[in-house]
């Protein structure tokens, strides 16, 4: 009996190691925001990809302190914001900062409608990752040094270029384009954003061999088009099948939906009233879903074309529905207001177009009446047609 006893005791144990040799390591991120008021909550948000992603974790401030705890199973870049604010910092750690410490002096406020949480002398230590981090994107600092400094020498004249297109005066346009002024800012702006290219891909290059080339990749794109394949295949299998790897390869090569039940849809009227797709789309035989946002031009001249598609299909069973993806519900009501949409009209509501892997706008699906999509990225022009 007491060999039994023991040698079950010595299972157990033997189970504990295994979990625990197999447990992500652990992370803490101690921080202090010394300006910040107690009950000021702060999130840490996963961050380096082009996904809207959550915060997966969430701290009350008290005596300026706060603790974040987690783990991480490769190199993961976060930010800790305040919750409904702008700003904050970014912190990269890997399986081995088990004890990073933050510390800034902090400030709330607000400008241009938005709010921000403002950092000053920051200082993160305890995350060996983090200081490479810094020295893998400091070329961005520079860049943008150069960026202001050509904008800076050609000022004047891009200010008179551009009220001569605000008035639409071609006339106008067509003699400062002749200038010498505008000539030596148009080949000062070419050559900045060629040596921004030649930058970054030099910089991804001489990583493509681990993850960090798929992370730099993320870092110099603000998304992406065909025209990057070739630099992604050129990446090692670490680097693509990395985290940031297969974030990008989803962009790159999507899935798509096409003959699936539409993805999730979490959006809300200007009267703040949610609605299910199902909802949307019951008693239409087709249903035209278009992501659009108030700063987006081609989405605001696409309108009319909307307008005069609803007009001429809509009474043969056609619906359109429209979600914005602005951050900001005083923008979208606005430009709603101004527009006059004659269809449902939504603002996500923060998980509808990462649901729908939107990564440019306008985007345009069309789904049947079960709510199945049956064509994905469309113009209208192709719509008209699949719908003759």
């Amino acid at each position: 009996m007491k060999t039994i006893k023991i040698t079950g005791m010595l299972a157990l144990l033997l189970c504990a190691m295994v979990t625990l040799a197999f447990r992500a390591p652990g992370y803490t991120i101690t921080g202090t925001f010394m300006g910040l008021t107690d009950g000021t909550v702060l999130e840490l948000v996963p961050s380096g990809s082009h996904d809207d992603e959550k915060a997966i974790g969430n701290a009350t401030v008290k005596g300026g302190r706060f603790t974040f705890t987690g783990s991480v199973t490769e190199p993961r870049l976060f930010r800790i914001v305040a919750k409904g604010y702008y700003g904050g910092c970014q912190i990269m750690i890997n399986q081995k900062a088990t004890n990073v410490i933050v510390n800034a002096k902090a400030s709330l406020s607000e400008r241009n409608g938005s709010k921000f949480l403002d950092l000053q002398d920051l200082k993160v230590s305890g995350s060996p990752i983090h200081e490479e981090y810094l020295q893998k994107v400091a070329y961005r600092e520079q860049l943008n040094q150069e960026h202001m400094a050509y904008n800076k020498r050609g000022e004047a004249i891009a200010k008179q270029v551009s009220n001569a297109r605000r008035d639409k005066n071609n006339a106008k346009l067509d003699s400062l384009y002749k200038t010498e002024a505008y000539k030596t800012f148009e080949a000062e702006e070419r050559a900045f954003f060629s040596n921004v290219t030649k930058t970054s891909t030099d910089l991804i290059m001489a990583n493509k061999d681990n993850w960090w080339g798929a992370f730099l990749m993320l870092n110099a794109y603000s998304y992406f088009t065909p025209e990057q394949k070739p630099l992604f295949t050129s990446l090692s299998k670490n680097a693509q099948e990395s985290y940031y790897g297969q974030k990008i390869k989803e962009e790159l090569f999507p899935k798509g939906f096409l003959n699936e039940k539409a993805p999730t849809f979490e959006a809300a009227t200007n009267n703040k009233k949610d609605a299910s797709l199902i909802q949307l789309v019951k008693g239409h035989k087709y249903t035209l879903v278009d992501f659009w946002a108030s700063w987006c031009q081609p989405c605001r001249k696409s309108i009319p074309a909307l307008k005069a598609l609803y007009e001429e299909l809509n009474p043969k069973g056609l619906q359109i529905v429209s979600i914005s993806i602005d951050k900001k519900e005083a923008d979208w009501l606005k430009a709603e207001q101004e527009e006059k949409l004659q269809w449902p009209s939504y603002l996500d509501k923060g998980a509808t177009s990462a649901a729908w892997k939107i990564r440019a706008i306008p985007a345009m699906f069309l789904l049947d009446e079960k709510g199945v999509v049956v064509a994905e990225n469309v113009t209208i022009a192709q719509v008209k047609e699949l719908l003759k």
